[in-house]
């Protein structure tokens, strides 16, 4: 197969259901290097619809086939956005990686949507685009997720130290890099969903900057011994998990009612970072070190907390090792999308339960 022209957009929206990270890629050597970067926010109007169809509601195809619509647009824009800030033009581009809305991830039921418009997508466009990752793994028997691992190896490994990288967007995962071994990856709970949720009922913000509010509260150990007790932490990889699972009535049905709100906030930080660690400790063992990237790196009372259970550990952001912890999902969904152009499989079959290596994604051509 000939090779491709070597930039690609890595376009994320994750299940924090905030907006769109766009990346800009450039291949030319083989391992990505990133030319630019832009986050979009999502229209207030199409994160309520996002949220509403996490569940089961009245005309839902109507208003998921609706909402994919709007959320190609953004695509579309956050594509423009970044391709004006590297000064790039769209003929230059070999195509667009786009991971989609999820908004339910059911592999046991052999599906996970992630709502888009592809072919909209790449009209709007005038780039080809690939989508659709997860459907080919979940077809060969695997999860479909976590699919980050193996970029996360093929940039972050190390051959002599033995690391673990978590992303922390509205679902924490773990990518297992321990050298001469094989590379282990698995969703490990909830992230910043819950406590995002938490804070903008509360308090009506979107998200609590740097674990403000949380510190301001104190953990409830009966609380969190209830919230602990969910069978997924104790489930063994490979495992994934999404909104299906962690949700605000799931978190409500563990509440006496009397709770203060700040310490009901500092309980769910420490539930991500306790369940993070355990899982570190039951399936990884003792890394060198522990790097972490999505939105919650920005946390800094989350990062104190991961830091307190792995002591004599280095925690650090991926900003340390060359990649913006902002975007490295971004970054990681243009990486799938020039594997898919090259033919060469994307998913880790250790990692999310597959068959064997399988190359994801379809591809919708650019017109012309």
């Amino acid at each position: 197969m000939a090779s491709p022209a070597p930039l690609v957009v890595g376009l994320m929206s994750g299940t924090s259901l905030d907006g769109v990270d766009a990346a800009l890629v450039d291949f030319t050597e083989g391992k990505p290097h990133t030319l630019a970067t832009v986050w979009l926010p999502y229209p207030a109007a199409t994160r309520q619809q996002a949220m509403q169809l996490q569940a089961a509601r009245h005309d839902e195809i109507h208003s998921a086939a609706l909402l994919a619509n709007e959320l190609a647009r953004c695509y579309a824009e956050a594509t423009q956005q970044v391709l004006a800030s590297a000064g790039a033009e769209a003929a230059q581009i070999a195509a667009i990686g786009c991971h989609g809305q999820t908004i339910r991830h059911q592999p046991a039921a052999g599906y996970s949507i992630q709502l888009n418009n592809p072919a909209l997508l790449a009209e709007l466009s005038g780039i080809t685009v690939v989508a659709d990752f997860r459907s080919r793994d979940i077809a060969a028997g695997g999860q479909g997720a976590p699919l980050v691992p193996a970029f996360h190896s093929a940039v972050f490994g190390h051959p002599e130290r033995h690391r673990v990288i978590l992303n922390i967007g509205g679902i924490a995962n773990l990518t297992d890099l321990n050298r001469g071994k094989p590379v282990k990856g698995f969703d490990c709970g909830p992230g910043n969903l819950l406590m995002d949720a938490w804070i903008e009922r509360h308090q009506g913000q979107r998200y609590d900057e740097a674990g403000n509010w949380a510190a301001q509260g104190q953990v409830l150990p009966d609380l969190l011994h209830r919230l602990m007790n969910d069978t997924f932490f104790m489930a063994s990889p490979p495992k994934s998990c999404g909104r299906d699972q962690f949700h605000m009535s799931w978190l409500e049905s563990h509440l006496a009612g009397d709770e203060r709100p700040e310490d009901v906030q500092a309980t769910l930080l420490e539930l991500t970072a306790l369940s993070v660690t355990q899982a570190i400790a039951r399936w990884c063992g003792e890394p060198d070190e522990l790097f972490v990237c999505g939105g919650g790196a920005r946390n800094s009372a989350l990062m104190a907390r991961l830091q307190h259970h792995l002591p004599n550990r280095r925690v650090a952001s991926t900003d340390f090792l060359g990649q913006p912890a902002d975007w490295v999902e971004a970054v990681a969904f243009a990486w799938l999308a020039w594997r898919t152009l090259c033919g060469e499989p994307g998913n880790l079959p250790a990692v999310t339960g597959a068959r064997g290596p399988r190359i994801l994604g379809a591809i919708y051509p650019r017109s012309g």
